[in-house]
Formats: structure tokens, C-alpha cells, sequence
């Protein structure tokens, strides 16, 4: 029975545990939460509306560059939120426990707009020369992705080698090598975006808490599976 009562009273007090030590995240999560709700809402006509006062385009960035770059942050070009509470768990949490949250925010804030204006500088630099259509200028770009992208790549930096570099070929897999292929404002975004991640390493150096190895989290997970078999097999 104490075992019973101590389960759900460790996994609050760890939950919890994180939910403090990552208030940036948790809370934009929340409202991430919130505005798909009102996406949902939303008839397909209003939503276009919305969604394009506050999509960092072209437009918007020579209109008002402040607003659209922070409200672009609080909704998803999607209806799907549940996918971002997984990535926000893997990535963000962690990140932000482990830089604080002071860095958390330099990191991913620096990737969402220098990728913003570089990715939109090209795209306008395509239209002005007729490359792209001049439709393009108003596109929506709204999402969390580019300062997703950047706390993914510094993260590296928390990886115990040699699992680094195996960590960094999979980020460079998943965001550059779609730049090889496809030049589109998205992926040159991201590209744009883990580079300046990984480029923040100096701001990572002298972390306290020790770098994480995946083999000894491998071997602690084999232990308390195998522990809990043998307590099974006695019962």
C-alpha cells in the first residue's frame, strides 16, 4: 500500500520538478494549447486571416517587425498541438533546465529571427530578380520551428562523446540536407536556424551538471526493468 501511495506522489513531485525549472516552455506550451483550440474555432476564412497578421512575410516583417515575430511564436501552421508536446518534452525542457532560462530564450529567440530575416531576405531577393512570384510576399509563416531548431542543435553540446557527433550528423540530416535537395523558405529557415544553435556553444561552456550519456541511461533503464522482473519472479 505505500508503495501504492509513493508511485503517484514521486511522479508529481518530478513532473513538477520540471514544470519549475522550465516556465518559459511550460507556459508556452499552454498557450499553444489555446490558440489551436481557437484555430479549431475558427471558420477557414478567419483563421487565413489571422493567421496572415501574424506570419513574419515579407509584408508584415516592413510593417510592424516586432509584432509579427513574437506573435508568430504563439501559433502552430497547423491543427495539431499534441506532436509539439512530445518535441517540447524531448527538446525544450531539457534545454531550458539545463542552459536556464535566460539562455534558453537567447538561443532559440536569436535562431527564430536572424532565420526569419535571412530566409524572407532570399525569398525577396527572388522576387525582385523573377525567380519566385510576388504572391510569395504575403505567404504564411507562423511556428515554433526555427527556435526549435536551434535549442536542438546546442543541445548537442550536452551529449557526451562520442554519441556528439552522432547527435549532430542526425541534426544535420534532418535540417540541412533538405537545403541540398529543395531550396524553399522553410528549409532554408531551419538550415539557418541549427546552424546558429550549434554556433551558440561558447554560451554553453561551464554548465554545471555533468554531460549526458546515452549508454549509461541505457544501462540504468536494463537495471530497473531488471530489478522490477526479479521482483515479480518472487512475488
Amino acid at each position: 500500500m505505500g508503495d501504492q501511495v509513493d508511485r503517484p506522489t514521486s511522479a508529481g513531485v518530478w513532473i513538477w520538478d520540471r514544470i519549475r525549472s522550465a516556465p518559459v516552455t511550460c507556459v508556452w506550451l499552454v498557450i499553444l494549447l489555446l490558440t489551436t483550440i481557437l484555430q479549431h474555432s475558427m471558420s477557414p476564412e478567419r483563421l487565413n486571416h489571422v493567421l496572415g497578421h501574424q506570419s513574419t512575410n515579407i509584408v508584415n516583417l516592413q510593417k510592424d517587425p516586432f509584432h509579427v515575430l513574437l506573435a508568430s511564436l504563439f501559433w502552430l501552421d497547423g491543427l495539431y498541438w499534441f506532436p509539439y508536446l512530445i518535441l517540447f518534452c524531448i527538446f525544450l525542457i531539457p534545454a531550458e533546465r539545463w542552459l536556464g532560462t535566460t539562455r534558453f530564450v537567447v538561443v532559440g529567440f536569436s535562431a527564430h529571427v536572424g532565420a526569419t530575416y535571412v530566409s524572407e531576405g532570399l525569398l525577396r531577393r527572388a522576387i525582385v530578380s523573377g525567380d519566385a512570384s510576388a504572391d510569395l510576399i504575403g505567404i504564411h509563416d507562423v511556428g515554433v520551428s526555427y527556435f526549435l531548431a536551434a535549442v536542438a542543435a546546442v543541445l548537442a553540446y550536452r551529449i557526451a562523446r562520442p554519441w556528439r557527433w552522432v547527435y549532430i550528423a542526425g541534426c544535420a540530416v534532418i535540417y540541412l540536407v533538405p537545403l541540398l535537395t529543395h531550396i524553399t523558405v522553410t528549409n532554408v529557415g531551419h538550415a539557418c536556424s541549427a546552424l546558429i544553435g550549434f554556433a551558440w556553444y561558447p554560451l554553453t561552456r561551464g554548465l554545471a551538471g555533468q554531460q549526458w550519456d546515452p549508454m549509461v541511461a541505457v544501462r540504468a533503464i536494463r537495471r530497473y526493468l531488471g530489478s522490477r522482473c526479479r521482483s515479480h519472479c518472487n512475488e
